[in-house]
């Protein structure tokens, strides 16, 4: 069966210009993946459309259109996963404009579709005095007490993103004077974090400890779990969020939902 010339750009685009020429992560790909999972879902079990047959010029502003309303009403999707699954389709036809020119008025119309308009909520912080007694939870008679300790402390101090404080490494950090952490980001953009003197006291015992300051263990993971792995997302929220449950109920008037994504913004807002 001859490939069809979506089947081609597809392939094209996921296996090799968003890694080549734009330089995502593996994750930022994946996320781009499955969006046209659900696109060609939707094309094969809405509008019957056999995926085998399916061809780029089947692909146009109102299929697109009918995509995002199916994301909205039968999915149940909110306005900003809508947009997020957009931007990953105009990606594509962005890139689509350059390979394919006679397709170039379809690329635009497609381009033209805008991101749906949503109200955006007051950005929240956790006040400081919450703050530190979530830094305090952490038993430090204990190992995995230590860890989270270590883990807290970098969290809030660099502003990581979860998968940033899950991808380092031991050799990602420097505790020579001025310590700091090398942390990899979105697009694969390195930035260089200062720590403060108590974060990287924690860090110089921990990684005394678990023996990381050795050349050969430079690439192990900075924070694992009791298997030796390092942790994933949900085992970093499940930490924080054990903490939090000490802190309610020293605070029982503390009801405010924190997610890792909540220290980030007190870093931002600590140093405004």
């Amino acid at each position: 069966m001859k490939p069809t010339t979506l089947s081609v750009h597809i392939s094209h685009f996921l296996g090799h210009y968003l890694s080549g020429q734009r330089n995502l992560s593996p994750n930022t790909i994946k996320a781009y993946r499955d969006v046209f999972v659900l696109l060609l879902r939707f094309c094969r079990d809405v509008k019957g459309i056999s995926i085998e047959k399916l061809e780029l010029e089947q692909i146009n502003a109102e299929l697109i259109d009918a995509f995002l309303n199916h994301l909205q009403h039968e999915r149940d999707c909110s306005i900003r996963t809508i947009n997020q699954r957009l931007a990953a389709v105009h990606a594509f036809f962005r890139y689509l404009q350059v390979e394919e020119p006679s397709l170039l008025l379809q690329c635009q119309r497609i381009l033209a579709i805008p991101l749906r308009r949503y109200v955006r909520h007051e950005v929240s912080y956790l006040h400081k005095d919450l703050l530190t007694a979530l830094l305090a939870q952490p038993d430090l008679k204990r190992s995995d007490g230590r860890r989270d300790a270590v883990l807290l402390s970098v969290l809030y101090d660099t502003g990581a993103r979860v998968q940033e404080l899950i991808d380092l490494t031991a050799g990602d950090v420097r505790l020579e004077a001025p310590a700091q952490v090398r942390i990899l980001g979105k697009g694969r953009k390195v930035r260089i974090v200062p720590l403060m003197q108590n974060t990287a006291l924690l860090l110089r015992q921990y990684i005394d400890e678990n023996n990381l300051a050795l050349p050969e263990n430079y690439d192990r993971p900075l924070f694992r779990n009791k298997f030796g792995n390092a942790l994933t997302r949900v085992g970093v929220n499940y930490i924080l969020q054990k903490y939090l449950q000490k802190v309610r109920e020293r605070y029982p008037h503390f009801k405010q939902k924190v997610t890792p994504h909540t220290l980030r913004h007190y870093v931002v807002f600590r140093t405004m």
